[in-house]
C-alpha cells in the first residue's frame, strides 16, 4: 500500500490528562513519542472537569489514604477492583504533589497548602463525619491541570499530530498491536504510525446520548476501535448521570457547588435530600443524588411550569464565594440562562456525564482480554487510561474527584509500564500490508457514492434512542425495545452514505467516523444493561430493585462479535490491607 509510514517508541491516542501524563514520563525518559489527537490538546475534555482532583492530603480535616479507599469503594456500589482502588488512592497523593511541581495553579489556604473542598461520598474514619478531599483550582481544574501537562509535554519534546483522527489498530498474526491507521483532517490524507507500544487516552462516549455534559469529541473511539480489535468491553451498563446539569441544556454545574455549601429544592421549596440521604444530604454519592431528583420530579414536585426540574441553590453563600471559589459556574449561568447564581437558583436536571466501563485494564493500564487462558490476559503493546478504560476502580459508580484521579494515575502507571515494554522489546516488528487492510477498508466504505440516508439523521436517532431507553431508570421492556431498535439502525449505518467527498478538512468524514464508534459503544451500553437483572450504582432497574451480591458480583464483558455476553470476577483482594465486603450502602 502506498501510505506513509512513520515509526515511534510509543503511540499515544488521545490528548487529555492521561494520554499526556502518560506522554510525559516517556518523552522525559527520551523515548519518542507520537501523540495522536483529533482536536488540539487543550481542547481535550478534560479541560472541562470543574471540581477537583481527590487526594488525601489532610489539609483541611483530618484524612488517609485508607478512608478514601473505602469511599471509593463504597461508592463503586462494591464492584470495584480492590487492588486497583488501593493503588489509585495511594498514588493520588505523589501524584498531586508531581502536578503541583509541574506548575499546576491550585488555589491555596492562607498557610500555602493546595485548597481541598468537600465532596459527594467523602467521609473520615471509613464512613464518619464528612471529609475534604479535593483538591482545587477554583472550579477550573481540569483546565489547569491540562495546560501544565501539555507546556511540560512541548517542552519534552513530544511530537504531536494535531487534528489527526485514529481510524483503526493495526495488528499483526499473532495479535501483537503495531500502531494505528490515522488520518489527517486537514488533508485527508492517511498515514500508519508504526509503534512498539500504543495507548488508547480516548476518553468517554457521553455523545451516545442526546443531552450530555460531554463534548462533541467524546464518541468512543478507543473503546470502539477495541471492539473491533477484538478486545471485549467491561461494565458498560454503568454510565453515570451528573445529577446537576443545567436542565434542557446539559452543562455541568460542578459538584464543588454542593461542597461550597450548596443544596437542592423541589418545587415545594424542600431540601428534599433529606428523605434519600438523611446523614450525607446533597453530598450523597452522585447515583443517589441523580435517583432521588428523578423521583421527585416523577412524583409531581419539580419545579417550573412544567414540572421539570429541580433548583440547586447557592444564592445563601454570598457573592464572595460565588463569584472567587465558583467563576467558571457563574460564567455558565450568566451566558446560558441570563442570571447570577449568587442571587438566583439554578435549573438543573441529571445528564449523561461518565462512563464507568470501557476496555478492561490491570493496574498497570495494560489491556487485559479473554484468550487461551483466562479473561485477563494481556494483550501485547496495548494500554488503556483514563474513561475509555476500566480498571476498575469506579466500579458501579463514580464519585466526584476520582475521575481525574484515575486519569493521572493511571495515565502515570501507563508510562512507567510502557517503558519496560519498550526496554524488553527494543525492535519494531514486521509490518505486511496485510495488517494494514482492515483498517483501510473501514475508511473506504464511506467512499461509497449513491442514494442512501444521511448520517447526521442517523446519528441523531441513534442519541434519542439511548436516551429513551438507557437512562437513569431501567426495565426489561424499554431496554429490549431499544435493542431491536439499535440493530435496525445498526443496519441503516451500513446504507448510510456520505454526501461530501471532498479530502481537505472534510468533517463531515469523521462525524461518519464517529457515527461507526457510537453505534458500537451504543451497543454494548445496552446490552450489558439488558443482561444486568440487579440493581447496582448508577444502573438502576425498576423491575430488580435489589442488590444482588449472590449472581451479580461480576463485570459484564460485552464482544461485538455476536453480540455476545461473558463475565468475570471482581478481585475483592487489596494488595496491602483488609477487603471492604460488600454491605448496604448508606449515606
Amino acid at each position: 500500500m502506498s501510505i506513509p509510514h512513520r515509526k515511534f517508541d510509543a503511540l499515544i491516542i488521545g490528548a487529555g490528562g492521561a494520554g499526556l501524563n502518560a506522554a510525559l514520563r516517556l518523552a522525559s525518559a527520551d523515548l519518542r513519542v507520537a501523540v495522536v489527537s483529533k482536536v488540539f490538546p487543550t481542547r481535550s475534555h478534560t479541560v472541562a472537569a470543574q471540581g477537583g482532583v481527590n487526594a488525601a492530603l489532610a489539609n483541611v480535616l483530618p484524612d488517609d489514604w485508607h478512608w478514601h479507599m473505602f469511599d471509593t469503594v463504597k461508592g463503586s456500589d462494591y464492584l470495584g477492583d480492590q487492588d486497583a482502588i488501593e493503588y489509585m488512592c495511594r498514588e493520588a497523593i505523589p501524584t498531586v504533589y508531581e502536578l503541583e511541581h509541574a506548575g499546576v495553579p491550585f488555589s491555596r489556604l492562607d498557610d500555602g497548602t493546595i485548597y481541598q473542598r468537600a465532596f459527594g461520598g467523602q467521609s473520615q474514619q471509613f464512613g464518619g463525619e464528612q471529609a475534604a478531599r479535593t483538591c482545587a483550582a477554583a472550579d477550573r481544574t481540569g483546565h489547569a491541570i491540562l495546560h501544565t501537562l501539555y507546556q511540560q509535554n512541548v517542552r519534552a519534546r513530544t511530537h504531536f499530530f494535531d487534528e489527526f483522527f485514529a481510524i483503526d489498530l493495526i495488528r499483526d498474526e499473532e495479535g501483537v498491536v503495531l500502531g494505528a491507521l490515522v488520518l489527517e483532517i486537514e488533508t485527508g490524507e492517511t498515514l500508519v504510525i508504526e509503534a512498539k507500544a500504543t495507548l488508547f487516552a480516548t476518553g468517554g462516549y457521553g455523545q451516545v446520548f442526546r443531552t450530555t455534559t460531554n463534548a462533541f469529541i467524546n464518541t468512543g473511539d478507543g473503546m470502539a476501535m477495541a471492539l473491533r480489535a477484538g478486545v471485549p468491553l467491561m461494565d458498560m451498563e454503568f454510565f453515570q448521570f451528573h445529577p446537576t446539569g443545567v436542565a434542557g441544556k446539559g452543562m455541568l454545574i460542578t459538584e464543588g457547588a454542593r461542597g461550597e455549601g450548596g443544596y437542592l429544592v423541589n418545587g415545594d421549596g424542600e431540601r428534599f435530600m433529606e428523605r434519600y440521604a438523611p446523614r450525607a444530604l446533597d453530598l450523597a454519592s452522585r447515583d443517589v443524588v441523580a435517583r432521588s431528583m428523578v423521583t421527585e420530579i416523577r412524583e409531581g414536585r419539580g419545579c417550573g411550569p412544567n414540572k421539570d426540574h429541580v433548583m440547586l441553590k447557592l444564592d445563601h453563600l454570598g457573592a464572595e464565594v460565588v463569584h472567587h471559589r465558583l467563576p467558571g459556574i457563574t460564567d455558565i449561568c450568566r451566558v446560558f440562562l441570563g442570571l447570577d447564581p449568587a442571587r438566583e437558583p439554578i435549573p438543573v436536571f441529571p445528564t449523561a456525564h461518565y462512563a464507568m466501563g470501557g476496555i478492561p485494564t490491570d493496574r498497570f493500564a495494560r489491556v487485559v482480554a479473554p484468550a487461551r487462558h483466562g479473561p485477563e490476559e494481556v494483550v501485547p503493546g496495548l494500554y488503556a487510561a483514563g474513561e475509555c478504560a476500566c480498571v476498575s476502580v469506579h466500579g458501579a459508580n463514580r464519585l466526584g474527584g476520582n475521575s481525574l484521579l484515575d486519569i493521572l494515575v493511571f495515565g502515570r502507571a501507563a508510562g512507567t509500564d510502557i517503558l519496560k515494554y519498550v526496554a524488553e522489546n527494543p525492535h519494531h516488528r514486521p509490518m505486511r500490508d496485510a495488517d494494514i487492510e482492515p483498517a483501510a477498508t473501514r475508511l473506504g466504505r464511506w467512499e461509497r457514492t449513491g442514494d442512501g440516508e444521511p448520517v447526521a439523521r442517523v446519528k441523531a436517532d441513534l442519541r434519542k434512542l439511548m436516551e429513551d431507553h438507557c437512562g437513569v431508570f431501567r426495565d426489561d421492556a424499554t431496554m429490549a425495545a431499544g435493542v431491536e431498535k439499535l440493530k435496525r439502525l445498526r443496519e441503516r449505518v451500513e446504507h448510510a452514505r456520505l454526501q461530501d467527498q471532498s479530502r481537505t478538512f472534510n468533517t463531515a468524514r469523521i462525524e461518519a467516523l464517529e457515527l461507526d464508534n457510537l453505534v458500537d459503544v451504543g451497543m454494548a451500553t445496552l446490552m450489558s444493561a439488558l443482561h444486568r437483572q440487579e440493581s447496582r450504582g448508577a444502573h438502576s432497574r425498576v423491575d430488580y430493585p435489589a442488590r444482588d451480591d449472590d449472581h451479580w458480583m461480576k463485570h459484564s464483558l460485552y464482544s461485538r462479535d455476536g453480540d455476545r455476553m461473558d463475565f468475570k470476577p471482581v478481585r475483592t483482594k487489596p494488595l496491602t490491607v483488609d477487603s471492604f465486603p460488600p454491605k448496604a450502602r448508606v449515606y
